[in-house]
């Protein structure tokens, strides 16, 4: 069974010298038929965790592929209560964590409570809601804590001191270490000064630090992994899904994509 934490599968994985390869999908791309096949290549491949992505109208944090994605789950008829229900079904045997990854507006007409208690009956550990910053949740924090459903917030190159000790004090699981300013998406290279940000934050949290955004190759995870805990891959697997997922070899493309990333997670 799924650890109900992250930080012990982070710790378990420094032990063995590697950091955590966390992928992230859009539920209902191609459909939700197709996400429980999906969810297993994942672990199969070597994915240590998995971002859930709950399709919305308006991903204003996200750029062109993810977008594109959330539209095209959106127009397959994709809704927060199919997801939370195809979840449901296939997470007894899936033995990696599960992160909802969503925006505020639709957990919020779903009711925050009703979401938290639902997400974790679902399967899902932890829950990133991209649009809401740490001090404006209170009210979600209450019903995450209070079903033991880990709130993870991001942390960006342009966070203050006064928000990474905010962060540190409400997230749990992991810190997600936006790499740069902007939306998602694949790019050529990090940020020179990423392990400075990483250093930042760690003087003031003990908790796991993931950097995410722009990060698309193994030598980007091989980078991560002289510094940070976590590496994690979005905007470029959502690419390869979709260009590769009505090919009879699908699983074959995107498994060795996975795994070689997951080579350059090993210190």
């Amino acid at each position: 069974m799924r650890t109900a934490r992250l930080e012990p599968v982070f710790e378990q994985l420094k032990a063995r010298g590697e950091i955590a390869l966390i992928a992230y999908i859009t539920a209902g791309d191609p459909s939700l038929k197709r996400l429980p096949d999906i969810l297993r290549l994942l672990h199969e491949s070597g994915v240590d965790m998995v971002e859930v992505g709950f399709p919305f109208s308006d991903p204003l944090a996200d750029g062109p592929v993810i977008q594109a994605a959330m539209h095209r789950a959106l127009q397959n008829g994709t809704t927060l209560p199919r997801v939370l229900e195809t979840v449901a079904q296939l997470s007894p045997s899936l033995p990696i964590p599960l992160i909802a990854f969503t925006y505020y507006n639709p957990v919020q007409r779903y009711g925050l409570e009703r979401f938290a208690r639902d997400a974790v009956q679902a399967g899902f550990t932890a829950c990133l809601m991209t649009d809401l910053p740490p001090d404006e949740a209170d009210e979600w924090l209450h019903h995450a804590w209070q079903h033991a459903l880990q709130p993870i917030f991001l942390l960006t190159p342009t966070s203050t001191t006064a928000r990474i000790r905010l962060v540190a004090e409400r997230g749990q699981g992991f810190i997600y270490c936006v790499s740069r300013t902007g939306v998602t998406g694949a790019r050529d290279q990090l940020p020179p000064d990423l392990p400075n940000l990483v250093a930042r934050i760690r003087e003031h949290s003990n908790l796991p630090i993931a950097v995410g955004f722009g990060v698309s190759k193994p030598e980007h995870v091989q980078q991560i992994a002289q510094f940070a805990d976590g590496a994690v891959v979005g905007s470029q697997l959502v690419h390869y899904l979709h260009e590769c997922v009505d090919s009879p070899h699908w699983q074959t493309a995107i498994g060795e994509y996975l795994r070689g990333l997951k080579a350059a997670t090993r210190r």
